[in-house]
C-alpha cells in the first residue's frame, strides 16, 4: 500500500516586516536595558539570515506588554481563518472538497485552544461527520514531519483514503517582553508566523511523490535542549546554545542507518529538503551535507524570506520542491527536522 503527496499549499498572515524596519522597535524595547545587550541583539537581528517575517498580529501588538490571555486571544482569533486558507488551497490544487478528507491532523505548539483548530475547521468546511481527527501539540519544530508521519501510518493502514496535514504557527504570539535571555532573543529574531497544508493519498488513482519510508530520533537526555517554559507572561522560549553541535554529533547515526534500511545511501538521494531552524543551524547542517555533496538552497531560501516558522516551515520547503519544474520521476527527497525531545525526524519521498 503505498502513500502519496498529492499537494502543498502554504499561507501567510497579512502583517509582516522587512527585518530593517522591526530594528527601531527593538532598540525602543531595550531602550532601559544595557548598551552592550541593545548592540548585541541588534547585531543578532541583522544577522540572522530572515530578510522578512509575517505576523498574525501588528508588530506594534508584538512590543505592546499584554497578558498571557490578551496574546492567546489573538492567537485562537486569527489561525483557524488562516488554516482555512490553507487548506483550501491545497485542496484546489489536488482537485478534491473538504468531505473527501477522511484524516485532518492539524500541529501547532504557539498556541492554546480546547477545541483544537481542526474541530472549527470541521464545522466552518462542512467536513464530514465522521471524519477522523487528531491535533498535534508539544513538539515544536519538528511536529511538521510528525504529521505526515502519523497521517502516513493511518494511509497504510486505511487503503483508498485521503489525509490534510495543517501545521499552523504564531511564534510572534509566545514573544517575551520581560525577557532579556539570549535565548528570546535569538527566537525574536529568527521566528516568523505562518501556515502549511500537504494532502496524501492512499488512493492507488492519486497521483504524487511516494512515502518510501519515515522514522524518529530520540537524542538521549537533551530534553533541555529546546521547548516553551510555562509562565505567568505565556510561554516562554528554551533554546540551547548547543543544539547545532548536538546535531552534528549525532548527524552521521540520523541520516545513514535510516537509508540503509532501505536499501538507499546519501549518494541516492536528489534533494534535500530541510527545516531551517536558524542561521547556525542551517550553517551546521550545510557544512555536513556539502561534505556528502549535497546542498539546502531551498532551506536557506524559506529562512530568509519567511523565518522559523516552527512546525510549518519544513512544509514550506516542500511545497517549492513540489513546484518545481526540474524534479524528475525517480528523484527521491530527504525530509528532515529537528525538535524538543531532543528528537530528529525523517522521511525519504520519492517523484
Amino acid at each position: 500500500m503505498s502513500v502519496k503527496i498529492i499537494s502543498v499549499a502554504t499561507q501567510t498572515p497579512q502583517f509582516y516586516k522587512e527585518t530593517k524596519d522591526i530594528l527601531p522597535f527593538v532598540e525602543t524595547w531595550l531602550a532601559d536595558q544595557d548598551e552592550r545587550l541593545r548592540r548585541k541583539t541588534l547585531k543578532i537581528f541583522e544577522g540572522a539570515a530572515v530578510d522578512k517575517r509575517y505576523s498574525i498580529m501588528d508588530p506594534i501588538e508584538v512590543f505592546t506588554r499584554t497578558s498571557f490571555e490578551d496574546r492567546n486571544d489573538i492567537y485562537t482569533r486569527e489561525v483557524v481563518p488562516l488554516a482555512q486558507q490553507a487548506i483550501e488551497k491545497a485542496l484546489v490544487k489536488a482537485a478534491w472538497k473538504a468531505q473527501d478528507l477522511d484524516y485532518i491532523i492539524t500541529v501547532s505548539c504557539t498556541g492554546i485552544m480546547i477545541p483544537s483548530i481542526d474541530a472549527y475547521l470541521i464545522n466552518s468546511m462542512g467536513m464530514r461527520q465522521d471524519i477522523v481527527r487528531l491535533p498535534v501539540t508539544e513538539m515544536g519544530c519538528v511536529a511538521g514531519i510528525s504529521g505526515l508521519i502519523y497521517a502516513s501510518n493511518f494511509l497504510k493502514a486505511n487503503p483508498g483514503k485521503k489525509a490534510a496535514v495543517l501545521a499552523v504557527e504564531a511564534p510572534t504570539a509566545t514573544f517575551q517582553l520581560n525577557d532579556y535571555s539570549m535565548a528570546n532573543m535569538v527566537s525574536a529574531a529568527i521566528f516568523g508566523d505562518g501556515c502549511a497544508c500537504v494532502l496524501l493519498s492512499s488512493d492507488e488513482n492519486d497521483n504524487g511523490p511516494e512515502v518510501l519510508g519515515h522514522e524518529m530520533y530520540h537524542f538521549p537526555d537533551a530534553t533541555h535542549m529546546m521547548g516553551f517554559d510555562l509562565v505567568n507572561s505565556g510561554l516562554k522560549m528554551v533554546l540551547d546554545k548547543e543544539v547545532p553541535e548536538t546535531i552534528a554529533a549525532h548527524f552521521p547515526a540520523i541520516i545513514h542507518p535510516f537509508l540503509e534500511k532501505m536499501g538507499f545511501t546519501i549518494k541516492d538521494v536528489d534533494h534535500l529538503i530541510f527545516h531551517p531552524g536558524g542561521k547556525k543551524i542551517v550553517q551546521t547542517v550545510e557544512a555536513l551535507f556539502s561534505e556528502l555533496g549535497k546542498n539546502i538552497d531551498d532551506t536557506k531560501e524559506v529562512l530568509r524570506l519567511y523565518g522559523n516558522m516552527s512546525s510549518a516551515t519544513v512544509l514550506f520547503v516542500l511545497e517549492r520542491f513540489m513546484n518545481r519544474d526540474d524534479v524528475k520521476k525517480g528523484d527521491k527527497g530527504l525530509m528532515l527536522s529537528f525538535g524538543p525531545g531532543f528528537t530528529a525526524q525523517r522521511i525519504l519521498i520519492q517523484w
